[in-house]
């Protein structure tokens, strides 16, 4: 799954992100490419559970492919 996301500008954000995206359900590993505004999910976590869970930390999701 590949999760394009709005307002993430250093590391400090992505390490936020990856905590974040660690407590959603079928979450197995994710990577966060903060330059390109993405991360990269594997596992079968809801698409609803991802979208909650980045945006109940400040950031803005735009959308969720795979």
């Amino acid at each position: 799954m590949n999760v394009k996301i709005e307002g993430m500008m250093c590391e400090g954000c992505a390490k936020r992100v990856r905590q974040a995206l660690a407590s959603v359900p079928g979450v197995e590993s994710s990577k966060i490419c903060v330059a390109e505004g993405l991360a990269l999910i594997q596992g079968s976590p809801s698409e609803n559970a991802v979208r909650e869970a980045i945006e109940g930390i400040g950031y803005e999701v735009l959308g969720i492919e795979g």
